[in-house]
């Protein structure tokens, strides 16, 4: 049996292209199993009952290696189950050699797929640490150049001492002081705990 899956991140995304790929494979609307979600992980329905029907010899079909999924080493680790445990084959259109049917290639087709896989691995790897450096070297600058990270910091209202004093001294309410100060409960109590450490 042929199955093919089709995958798009998002509810929005079009799904024709990698529609009409499968069909132009001979498969028909029963056997094409599609999931609009992200690739982060392999828990997706539609994902999963197609790999519940696997069985021996069956071939499963995708347009790109991103359509399975975004993280390679997961990747790698989900088509060893698929070709070695369930022995399914795999075919990727838009990438020839990961194509893992042995019809007279001998061990030929796994053989190439899998030193594929593994440079497709090594290089995302690399990518994501070039990333990294990236991101570290410009926090580096920022930090050089003065520049503040993160969330701005928070300025309390001038008058936060003064209607502090007054909830302090039963004046106002809690809510009084909230509603005057345009400030949440978590925030003041926050700010009334530091106040009270100052005065210790």
């Amino acid at each position: 049996m042929n199955y093919g899956y089709v995958r798009v991140s998002t509810k929005d995304q079009n799904i024709h292209r990698q529609m009409d790929d499968m069909y132009n494979q001979g498969l028909t609307d029963d056997c094409i199993f599609i999931d609009k979600q992200s690739g982060k992980d392999f828990d997706r329905t539609n994902y999963q009952k197609m790999k519940a029907l696997f069985k021996d010899g069956d071939l499963l079909i995708i347009k790109s290696i991103d359509r399975l999924g975004r993280n390679y080493d997961m990747i790698i680790e989900e088509w060893k189950d698929i070709v070695n445990r369930l022995n399914v084959d795999i075919v990727v259109l838009d990438m020839p050699l990961l194509d893992t049917r042995t019809e007279g290639r001998n061990l030929v087709g796994k053989f190439i797929s899998d030193i594929v896989l593994q440079i497709l691995s090594f290089v995302a790897e690399n990518e994501r640490e070039n990333i990294r450096k990236r991101q570290a070297e410009g926090i580096r600058l920022a930090k050089l150049q003065g520049k503040h990270l993160g969330r701005p910091k928070y300025s309390l209202p001038t008058n936060f001492y003064e209607i502090l004093s007054q909830y302090k001294y039963k004046q106002i309410s809690l809510s009084d002081a909230l509603r005057t100060l345009k400030m949440n409960k978590s925030t003041f109590y926050k700010y009334l705990k530091t106040y009270k450490n100052k005065e210790q």
